[in-house]
């Protein structure tokens, strides 16, 4: 007797409802449909059980209900391990390696989360009131506080059923169908125009896509117009119409519109840099100043000219702010102009030649100050020997770790 065995083929991009995402402890995301996974945001279709091998039929897991990646700095004995449910069980893992103990049932690790569910998500502490997992069933959202160890469940019966769902770049993704539906993990609010396709934004499917088309370029033709890393350490480099994330390579570096999260800043921008918690994005001759709360506001009453709020004068090529300092350091060509930024009305305190011309972007962190012209950068070990230097150092290239571009 032949046995004939049809293996299934899954394509995302014909549009899957998946079952769950997670990313795991290196920043990979997983998708999850039935017995089958996809790593990352191209490729095709796996055995889930090559990558966590009790994940098939013979261990009766032939598929999961939900996961998520724990976020628990407190505890490096459960921080960054993913956790699988299904029906009534949990499995951690580490490393794709199985916890010893597990599987358990869900009562035993999250008492008072239900069986049975549709998704989960993480919510580290900031972001939601404390540490958390968001546990999806029906329209009904388990909050659950890892530290006490309590529930509070919800009803947000305006988000569709959420079958899967991801933490991504700080933003909280609802996952159905093959749509999504961006919300708030504290209120369950939903802003903007959706759902959206999955294809467009999580995958890499032919004939979709978003962003303007943006491709990550060879790092020898990198040209930047800013770069800042503002009070939370998140670090932003901006390209013509687009900018960047630079401090989640965890995550994925991914490109995004400027109007994303800065909407009145529709043409680009000369020169940023990052003071008190604001940030102010330069443009011509004026300035927008935001605060960088977690999603950016701009404050009332800007913009306003670069004149009348730095008594500066002329096109800006670039601008810094070093760590713990209230001096913006301004470049004009040849020219870096010093700026107090407490004092009423702000005007230069300074004015130095630069033993450079033609500089796109500057930043300043612990490290040093960087220069960046075109796919080349300037290192200064401080304001002080940037002030003195009478001759320019060395250019260094720049590389894919620092800017994601393809070396």
């Amino acid at each position: 007797i032949m046995v004939m065995v049809t293996r299934v083929i899954l394509y995302r991009c014909e549009g899957i409802e998946f079952d769950a995402i997670t990313p795991d402890e290196k920043g990979t995301t997983f998708f999850f449909k039935g017995p089958h996974l996809w790593k990352g945001y191209h490729g095709s279709a796996q055995p889930s059980n090559e990558h966590f091998k009790e994940l098939d039929d013979i261990h009766n897991i032939g598929h999961v209900d939900a996961a998520f990646r724990m976020h628990n700095i407190d505890n490096p004995d459960k921080h960054d391990h993913i956790y699988f449910f299904l029906d009534d069980k949990v499995f951690s893992y580490y490393n794709h390696t199985l916890e010893d103990g597990y599987p358990k049932q869900i009562q035993d690790d999250f008492p008072g989360v239900p069986t049975h569910l549709d998704s989960a998500v993480e919510c580290p502490k900031g972001e939601c009131m404390a540490d958390s997992v968001l546990f999806f069933k029906g329209h009904d959202v388990h909050l659950y506080d890892i530290t006490t160890k309590t529930v509070k469940t919800k009803t947000w019966s305006h988000l569709p059923v959420c079958t899967s769902a991801l933490r991504w770049l700080e933003h909280y993704y609802c996952f159905h169908g093959h749509n999504f539906t961006r919300f708030n993990p504290v209120s369950g609010e939903v802003n903007g125009t959706y759902p959206k396709d999955a294809r467009n934004y999580f995958m890499g499917c032919a004939d979709f896509g978003h962003g303007g088309g943006y491709r990550p370029r060879k790092c020898s033709e990198v040209k930047i117009d800013a770069i800042t890393t503002d009070d939370a350490g998140k670090t932003y480099f901006f390209a013509g119409p687009i900018y960047m994330r630079l401090d989640t390579h965890r995550d994925g570096l991914h490109a995004f519109p400027i109007t994303r999260a800065w909407k009145e800043v529709t043409n680009g921008v000369d020169a940023v840099f990052s003071y008190t918690d604001k940030i102010y994005l330069i443009k011509d001759d004026q300035v927008y100043i935001y605060k960088a709360a977690a999603h950016y506001t701009l404050i009332e009453g800007y913009p306003k000219t670069v004149k009348e709020e730095l008594g500066v004068e002329g096109r800006v090529d670039a601008a810094f702010v070093c760590p713990d300092d209230n001096t913006v350091h301004i470049i004009q060509g040849q020219r870096i102009l010093y700026v107090d930024l407490t004092a009423t009305p702000r005007a230069v305190t300074q004015n130095l030649p630069l033993p450079l011309d033609g500089i796109d972007a500057a930043l300043c962190n612990a490290k040093g100050i960087d220069l960046f012209k075109g796919p080349q950068y300037y290192h200064y070990e401080s304001p002080m020997i940037l002030a003195m230097g009478r001759m320019a150092p060395l250019p260094e290239n720049i590389t894919s770790t620092m800017m994601g571009c393809q070396d």
